[in-house]
């Protein structure tokens, strides 16, 4: 009898708890996925140079932001089309998608074509066989991802020798090829970036990266910048870098705010407030342990003995798990101290803090993993069977 109710008093913390983590941590149960090619090597139109290093980079600024990335560098059109069947695939359980595309493209009759690196474009038949239609992936990135948000980054707007091979090929019919990439009208919830104006031809820079991606792979990181914040930004740092060449744009069908940096976002970080016990769950405890009294009064010394250790055991978890909490919480509003750090300084300050703190964390659970090692052994000396569940076996 008294190891069913302790049986219900945890299952009661355990449902406690969890309405707590549904309150507090509403942004960690988002998932985000991004897919990020980057293409460089074409063997047909000449090497780019930054392309793949663009999309690495980006690739490692969205890992850190809590994106499942799904790399492509150098794909040819068997590899492209595998590569957006993936996301496609991914993108059923995620609440926001976001593709990155570095390397070659063309518009042709308003429409935009990303290019794989084996692509020779011959002729305009060959667009459908050797090129990825933009709007085909931006289709897979919207079906029956309604209330959904969607961001799309092109740095793709270069000057392509394969453009002009079509339009040799086209005759009279060339008009339809325009310079760099047409405007898209998105659906919403759906926000798109160009690396320069629709129809103008961007910079590949001097640089590992070009001027676009340099400047978003780093803005997308500074905590406190919701998306229309970073991508003026990007424009400020692009314009900059350019002498003033280059603007890039963006249109936008969202309907709420994003932010890249989860934490920074307004409403992401509710106080740590668990719900107050109700007054059945009290009276639970107080006979839980008027139950656990009588145990030991009537078990023998060394049983008893290791039903006061277990307690002491448990009540220490317990301890590290509040305090643990409680520095989760000094994290979140240590971030809101600092809010976007920018000075180099403040961003020192910024991490030392919280790598202090993560490393009391860190400790603390290895403290709990003792414990809790020590706690099944003891109830297994004591025939004590853990329930399902229990949180001291976890």
């Amino acid at each position: 009898m008294p190891r069913r109710l302790r049986s219900c008093s945890i299952r009661l913390c355990l449902a406690a708890v969890g309405v707590t983590l549904l309150l507090v941590l509403p942004a960690a149960a988002q998932r985000r996925v991004a897919l990020v090619i980057g293409n460089s090597a074409y063997v047909h139109a000449g090497a780019l140079p930054n392309p793949a290093n663009d999309a690495r980079d980006m690739a490692a600024s969205l890992s850190d932001l809590t994106f499942d990335v799904i790399l492509g560098l150098d794909l040819d059109k068997q590899a492209f089309d595998a590569k957006v069947r993936d996301f496609s695939r991914a993108l059923a359980q995620a609440d926001t998608g976001l593709f990155f595309y570095a390397g070659h493209g063309l518009q042709v009759a308003g429409h935009n074509h990303l290019v794989p690196i084996d692509a020779q474009l011959h002729s305009e038949r060959d667009l459908d066989f050797e090129t990825v239609s933009l709007d085909f992936v931006l289709k897979q990135m919207e079906l029956e991802r309604e209330g959904k948000t969607n961001i799309v980054f092109l740095d793709a707007c270069r000057d392509n020798p394969l453009a002009r091979n079509l339009a040799r090929s086209m005759g009279t019919r060339s008009t339809s090829i325009g310079r760099g990439l047409a405007q898209v009208e998105t659906g919403v919830g759906t926000f798109i970036a160009y690396s320069t104006q629709p129809g103008n031809v961007a910079l590949d820079g001097g640089g590992r990266n070009s001027p676009f991606t340099a400047a978003l792979a780093r803005n997308v990181k500074v905590p406190g910048r919701n998306i229309t914040a970073v991508m003026i930004e990007v424009r400020k740092e692009v314009l900059a870098a350019t002498d003033g060449k280059q603007v890039p744009w963006d249109h936008s069908a969202l309907t709420g705010d994003f932010y890249f940096h989860p934490v920074s976002a307004p409403g992401a970080l509710p106080k740590l407030t668990p719900p107050a016990p109700s007054p059945e769950s009290k009276a639970m405890e107080r006979r839980i342990k008027e139950l656990e009294a009588e145990v030991k009064r009537k078990s023998d010394p060394a049983q008893t003995t290791r039903l006061i250790d277990l307690s002491n055991l448990k009540e220490r978890v317990r301890q590290l798990e509040v305090a643990n909490q409680s520095d989760q919480q000094r994290i979140f509003d240590t971030y809101r101290k600092f809010g976007p750090a920018s000075d180099a300084n403040a961003r020192m300050s910024l991490n030392r803090e919280i790598g202090d703190i993560q490393l009391q964390m860190a400790r603390r659970g290895q403290e709990m993993k003792t414990l809790r090692e020590q706690i099944s052994k003891l109830e297994t000396e004591a025939g004590i069977v853990p329930q399902t569940g229990d949180s001291a076996q976890k």
